[in-house]
């Protein structure tokens, strides 16, 4: 099925982001990208902003959904740590990294684009979020735990290490490692709170929302 005018110049628009920077996506350079008239940027989008931003919002729409499943399908940290992984490695190989490094650097003092940034992010936080939610349901920690705040680090945190990534790879996979280190001992926490009894139960989750809520 051939693609419509509109879908080449939101492609395009992304590739010339990867390939020349933010700062080098002209409504010339995108439409020549696109083998479409420079005229018809306008037409659709009415700013190169406003075809930078949807290109952003529907991109990340696109690809959330190819991992929708499988964060429905985790039910641990150390699940949703390999989608975390598998994230990665397939963003990283199709050169999205840098397309999301240049979003990042473009959204300073754009309202458009930087509205654009924060809503695909925010498609990111709440698969996240419910992955959390899952993973927490019956534990006594769930009560204690913001799970957006903590959807959001987590997400910030791979933004992170997929921007290392392009100058630190060998500290990328340490980063990896290391959060899956801690997956392993939250995991081994939480299991071990389950096998307490009720009243040490009741003790441990009383200390710690005293830790949490000071």
């Amino acid at each position: 099925m051939a693609k419509t005018t509109r879908a080449d110049l939101l492609d395009a628009a992304l590739r010339t982001i990867g390939e020349r920077g933010f700062a080098g996506a002209s409504a010339r350079t995108i439409a020549t990208e696109a083998g479409q008239n420079q005229a018809l940027v306008f037409y659709h989008f009415g700013t190169v902003h406003d075809l930078i931003a949807a290109a952003c919002r529907e991109s990340t729409e696109q690809r959330v959904a190819l991992y929708r499943d499988r964060f429905d399908q985790s039910t641990t940290f150390a699940e949703l740590l390999a989608v975390g992984r598998a994230v990665h490695v397939t963003e990283h190989a199709e050169g999205n990294v840098a397309v999301l490094a240049q979003m990042l650097a473009g959204s300073r003092g754009n309202e458009v684009v930087g509205a654009a940034v924060a809503d695909a992010l925010n498609l990111w936080v709440v698969e996240v979020e419910k992955t959390l939610a899952r993973v927490l349901a019956d534990s006594p920690l769930l009560p204690l735990v913001d799970l957006g705040g903590l959807a959001r680090s987590i997400s910030a945190g791979f933004v992170g290490i997929e921007l290392l990534d392009g100058v630190d790879p060998e500290g990328a996979t340490r980063a990896l490692a290391s959060l899956e280190q801690l997956a392993v001992l939250t995991e081994t926490l939480l299991s071990e709170l389950d096998n307490l009894g009720p009243v040490t139960s009741r003790l441990v989750k009383r200390r710690l929302n005293a830790l949490t809520n000071p």
